[in-house]
């Protein structure tokens, strides 16, 4: 009998400590996944108000060029705004139905930004640099939306 307790009691305290690092391997991965999808939901709306406001931007603007700085500044700012700092911006401005002149009374400004979001916690070694997470956005505004529209000049 001596024998079977001496057995029993090697094994005390051992669901503790398979309890212990089993609540470790499972918390660290659950705790990286919250982490990189809060971070992929700040940089989806730093896109989504960054493509807002440099289309206002774009359509408040004397001409294309100047609206073209102007929407890759606001662009810039906006994501700034939201905490996301460091990643490449792309501002793309297409209009129709004069593509050439989105200045015209009644054309229809789209723009499109396009960035991305770091993913939190993970080793560049893994994918030969810091793995990220592509987003874009784009909004859509009329040009009389923002500015008078002078229907007498030719």
């Amino acid at each position: 009998m001596s024998r079977w307790r001496d057995r029993r009691r090697g094994e005390d305290g051992s669901a503790l400590v398979e309890l212990v690092w089993l609540g470790i391997l499972l918390l660290v991965p659950l705790l990286w996944i919250v982490m990189s999808v809060f971070e992929v939901q700040r940089g989806a709306f730093g896109v989504s108000g960054a493509a807002r406001a440099a289309a206002r931007a774009y359509a408040l603007a004397p001409t294309d060029a100047a609206g073209t700085q102007r929407a890759e500044a606001a662009a810039l700012q906006a994501l700034d705004d939201q905490g996301v700092h460091g990643v490449p911006v792309h501002v793309r401005v297409s209009c129709t139905p004069y593509p050439h002149d989105c200045h015209a009374g009644t054309s229809v400004i789209t723009v499109v930004v396009s960035s991305g979001v770091e993913l939190p916690l993970l080793p560049t070694f893994l994918g030969g640099g810091a793995p990220s997470f592509a987003l874009d956005a784009s909004h859509t505004v009329p040009i009389g939306q923002f500015q008078e529209v002078d229907r007498a000049a030719p």
